[in-house]
């Protein structure tokens, strides 16, 4: 015995044994599922070959038609996941996209070689099945086996089904194994294929206009983010992946598209966690001669017709707790919701030396240096400190500082605030919202002070664009826009707890 091996406990031991045993039956299992292929190509039986399938219905349309099919042929194709024969008969289960149908096989039907070469078929492989349609004794619907085909050989076993996959890591890098065994992990991206299809139906019906715009550019704008950098080749600049849709829709607005929305990916150069992912699904409306205002109305709106439609009812259950989306949602300002929770009324603090002091007494951990903190920049500190994990029922905080809002119109009749919201849902941000600035020579000073961040080392700050501050001298209608993150709205209407639950394949740090 090695001196590694006396380290061991006896229960260590025997893991590893088992371990050892496990590999070598995979290792056997693997050879022999490809001996089963070379055979089948030496006997010009290719499965690999096979081009096409005349299928006549899928699983569903048996189940939901029997009436009309009983007894008549049908040829269903699918990934065979459970065989059960033995002596001259069995049954097995096909997969396809919308479930399982149960199959009866028979030597009488079929002959003796068929039926043998059935029996060699493995787990995992795809199959094409015709046959009679009856129901069996317990009342299951199934088809009886009248002809077959092999049409993809699997040569790998799919992980073992009562246990299946379950290891977080393996499901991301493995999500194609992860949608063959897991079928509520199906359930939710096909539920994220209707959530994004109802809120196009939603934006059409109110005449919006879909657009896309470019994802590469020569400058980041449209929200605070550090972007992801490249370089075009042919016209030798830097470029950057979009961090937001913004700058280019409002574009559309000034060229007269008036109600313009986009869906697609935006990409930001920040960190993994449970709510973030460095690229990801947004939507963002733009509504010329409407305000923030409208964008509540229209937000709560849109979210309560998806619920509906997806789901059938307003109310879901996220991790236990019952939200309800039905509108109106609650509205608040921000100075009063950190009043509420915190105790403290920033409608008394007259300055930004008063406000830093607060901070200090109420150990605000601050994004930048307390000197160069503002009265606003402190205001959104407390908020996100006391109040952003409070809010589970869909909340509307509104009236934001401006120092945090350089793409916003002041506030009527108070120009340190600017007519901003943004929608809460358990504690998490949804979406954003302005009434969208369009006086150029104030968004020009915004984007200057923006400037004055990044020198302060705000790598995240906005940059200058004097394209859009150009379109803007053109003249944009009072405009209102929102921007939501679409895989945040999935997680909440699917009870995911990460945006990995709800992106097929999310970024994933490579295996060393």
């Amino acid at each position: 015995m090695s001196n590694e091996e006396k380290q061991l406990t006896k229960e260590e031991i025997k893991a590893k044994k088992l371990e050892a045993k496990a590999e070598r039956e995979m290792n056997d299992l693997l050879k022999e599922r490809r001996q089963k292929l070379f055979d089948l190509q030496e006997q010009g039986k290719d499965p690999f070959d096979v081009y096409k399938v005349n299928r006549t219905h899928t699983s569903i349309q048996v189940e939901e038609n029997y009436d009309d099919l009983e007894g008549k042929d049908v040829t269903v194709a699918g990934r065979l996941i459970s065989k059960r024969v033995h002596g001259k008969a069995g049954f097995s289960d096909v997969h396809d996209r919308y479930g399982k149908i149960q199959l009866y096989i028979k030597i009488d039907d079929i002959g003796e070689e068929k039926f043998k070469f059935y029996k060699t078929f493995d787990i995992g492989d795809f199959v094409s099945i015709t046959g009679r349609v009856f129901k069996t004794m317990t009342g299951e619907v199934t088809i009886h086996i009248t002809d077959f085909e092999l049409l993809t050989k699997s040569l790998q076993p799919l992980p073992e089904k009562f246990h299946g996959l379950k290891d977080p890591d393996l499901r991301y890098r493995q999500r194609y194994v992860d949608l063959i065994i897991n079928p509520e992990v199906r359930d939710t991206f096909f539920k994220r294929t209707a959530i994004i299809k109802a809120i196009r139906e939603f934006l059409d019906n109110k005449q919006y206009i879909e657009v896309e715009t470019p994802i590469l550019s020569p400058i980041a704008g449209g929200a605070s983010a550090k972007p992801f950098e490249t370089h075009h080749n042919a016209l030798d600049i830097d470029m950057y992946l979009r961090i937001a849709t913004e700058l280019y829709l409002k574009r559309l607005i000034v060229g007269g598209f008036e109600k313009v929305y986009e869906i697609g990916k935006v990409f930001r150069n920040e960190g993994i966690d449970i709510r973030h992912n460095p690229e990801f699904t947004m939507i963002e409306l733009y509504e010329a001669y409407s305000d923030y205002n409208d964008m509540m109305e229209i937000t709560e709106n849109m979210v309560a017709h998806v619920c509906e439609k997806v789901l059938g009812t307003t109310t879901v259950v996220y991790e236990e707790t019952e939200i309800s989306f039905a509108p109106p949602w609650k509205r608040i300002t921000m100075i009063d919701a950190v009043k509420q929770y915190s105790g403290v009324d920033f409608n008394q603090v007259n300055s930004d030396d008063e406000a830093r002091v607060l901070a200090k007494d109420n150990n605000i951990q601050l994004k930048k240096k307390l000197e160069d903190c503002t009265k606003g920049d402190i205001l959104n500190e407390f908020f996100e400190s006391f109040v952003e994990d409070k809010l589970i029922q869909p909340t509307f905080i509104y009236d934001y500082p401006v120092e945090i809002s350089p793409l916003t119109k002041k506030k009527r009749g108070n120009e340190n605030f600017t007519e901003r919201f943004e929608g809460f849902v358990y504690g998490r941000e949804l979406c954003n919202a302005y009434s969208e600035l369009n006086d150029p020579i104030v968004q020009r000073a915004r984007f200057m002070q923006q400037l004055k961040e990044r020198e302060l080392g705000d790598d995240e700050a906005y940059m200058m664009d004097e394209d859009f501050l150009n379109s803007l001298e053109i003249g944009m209608p009072p405009t209102g826009g929102m921007g939501m993150g679409v895989d945040r709205l999935v997680m909440l209407l699917t009870n995911s707890r990460s945006i990995r639950d709800v992106l097929l394949f999310p970024t994933m740090k490579p295996l060393a």
